[in-house]
């Protein structure tokens, strides 16, 4: 596990020469993946590295395993609370579309979760550019291939050093860093909205995925439920489609 660590962060320091930046930042939500990374640019960068909390109405237990592991990685942070901004624009967009007509309440929950996910993504690159930092991801191999991410929102990033990584391979990496215990131990949640975890909206279990991804054997409704997701989120793993003329 050690040489793995290792290599991620020596990749993370050929990443930040190549690019001329002066740092890493990574958005720190409380949960594993973003825990990991914390570990992993502070680990590439000492001096040069910083945590970023971006409460949104988030669930308290959250907040307080983001500072845990501000504390524990020892890494400089920043919180920035965007509840207000966020109820400001999401207040005056769904007032403008009750008022054309398109308001649609079964999208709401949805569009509402995405919304939060990209205005950290505007938060983490204006602070960026202060810092002359680059923007790390946390997808795993396991959110990348199902497309669990949203699209120009947490996987809108500069680098993603933990692509490869099955969830299990995080969280044993977690153990490995000494992330806090109640991280490493807590369900896995997007923090999109009050009681959502990761596997009820996947309809698959982590282990599930992890097992597909590595070639073994899985049930076969959870093997129908993985290649869906992959297919159904192709879009968000590729650029936007480009017309070319014929000239």
């Amino acid at each position: 596990m050690e040489q793995k660590i290792n290599q991620i962060v020596k990749w993370l320091q050929e990443k930040v020469e190549e690019t001329g930046a002066k740092g890493l930042l990574v958005g720190l939500s409380g949960g594993l993946d973003s825990a990991v990374v914390t570990n992993l640019i502070k680990r590439a960068c000492p001096e040069s590295s910083l945590a970023v909390v971006m409460p949104i109405q988030s669930n308290p237990d959250d907040m307080t395993d983001a500072e845990q592991t501000v504390i524990q990685s020892r890494i400089h942070s920043i919180e920035v609370d965007l509840t207000h901004s966020h109820d400001v624009l999401y207040q005056t967009i769904t007032d403008q579309l009750k008022q054309n007509g398109t308001w649609n309440e079964q999208q709401n929950r949805i569009a509402d979760a995405n919304l939060r996910a990209r205005i950290r993504m505007s938060t983490l690159y204006t602070i960026a550019t202060h810092h002359q930092y680059l923007v790390v991801g946390t997808d795993n191999a396991a959110e990348w291939y199902t497309g669990y991410f949203t699209k120009y929102g947490d996987g809108a990033v500069d680098i993603q050093p933990i692509i490869d990584l099955t969830k299990q391979e995080v969280k044993d990496m977690a153990i490995h860093l000494n992330v806090p215990s109640s991280v490493i131990e807590k369900k896995p949640s997007a923090d999109l909205w009050e009681g959502q975890t990761d596997e009820e909206e996947l309809g698959t279990t982590y282990k599930q995925i992890d097992a597909y991804l590595l070639g073994k054997e899985v049930p076969l409704q959870d093997q129908i439920t993985i290649e869906n997701l992959h297919k159904r989120t192709e879009h968000k793993r590729k650029i936007a489609p480009q017309m070319r003329l014929t000239k």
